[in-house]
C-alpha cells in the first residue's frame, strides 16, 4: 500500500471533456466530442492517476492505438517506454490495480477478484456500458497499468456485469456519460485533440 500512498487520490468526481479527430465518418472527416465521468469515490488512486497525466497533456496529439470492435485503446507514448515515464524521477510511473466490491468500504489493490476467490462478487464500478473507461495493462502483472486506457464497446444487454472476464480483472475508474456512440466512429490513426478537465479538477489531492 506504501506505493499507493503515493499517488494522488481524486476524491470525489470530475467531469472531462475529450475530442477525436477521426478521418472517417459518413459525413467525412471531423471532430467528434466525448464526455467523460470519472469516479473517485470508487476508483480514487485509478481515476486521479488519469487526470494528473490529462493535465499534463499527455495524451494531446496521441493517436487512437487499437480499434477493434471490442474497445477503443491509447495511451502508449513515442520511444521505448510503454507508459508515462515521470520527469522527476525517470522512472516509469505504474498505477495499482484498484478494484472496490459492493459492501466493501475501501477498494481491493494489487490483486484481481480471481486471485482473492472472490469470483461472484460484483464490483462497483463493472463494465457494464458502452464507453466504459479502465486502464490497459499486461495480462499477468496486475500492477503494471501506466498510461495505457480502453474503453469498452459492449452492450450490457448482451454481455451484462457477471458474465465478462474483465470485472474484476481490470480497473474501472469512469464513463463516457455523452458522445459514446462517437467511439464506433475511431479507428486506428485517428488523433485526439485534446482530454481536458471541465470539472473536479479540485478534488485532485495535493494539486
Amino acid at each position: 500500500m506504501n506505493a499507493v500512498l503515493l499517488l494522488l487520490p481524486l476524491q470525489g468526481r470530475a467531469t472531462l471533456e475529450m475530442q477525436v479527430h477521426c478521418s472517417e465518418t459518413p459525413e467525412g472527416a471531423q471532430d467528434v466530442d466525448l464526455t467523460l465521468v470519472l469516479d473517485g469515490y470508487n476508483a480514487p488512486v485509478s481515476a486521479g492517476q488519469f487526470i494528473d497525466l490529462v493535465q499534463r497533456k499527455f495524451y494531446d496529439g496521441m493517436e487512437i492505438q487499437r480499434a477493434d470492435g471490442f474497445v477503443v485503446q491509447t495511451g502508449d507514448p513515442d520511444g521505448p517506454a510503454d507508459g508515462f515515464v515521470d520527469p522527476v524521477t525517470n522512472e516509469l510511473r505504474k498505477v495499482p490495480l484498484e478494484v472496490k466490491v459492493m459492501g466493501d468500504k475501501d477498494p481491493v489493490y494489487n490483486f484481481t477478484l480471481e486471485d482473492l476467490g472472490r469470483y461472484n462478487e460484483q464490483p462497483v464500478l463493472p463494465f457494464n456500458a458502452y464507453g466504459t473507461l479502465a486502464w490497459a495493462r499486461a495480462e499477468f502483472d496486475n500492477d503494471s497499468a501506466s498510461s495505457q486506457i480502453f474503453f469498452l464497446l459492449k452492450e450490457s444487454e448482451l454481455t451484462p456485469s457477471g458474465a465478462n472476464l474483465l470485472d474484476g480483472r481490470y480497473a474501472v475508474f469512469g464513463y463516457a456519460i455523452s458522445g459514446q456512440d462517437n467511439l464506433g466512429l475511431m479507428k486506428v490513426g485517428d488523433k485526439i485533440n485534446y482530454i481536458k478537465v471541465v470539472d473536479g479538477a479540485e478534488n485532485l489531492v495535493n494539486a
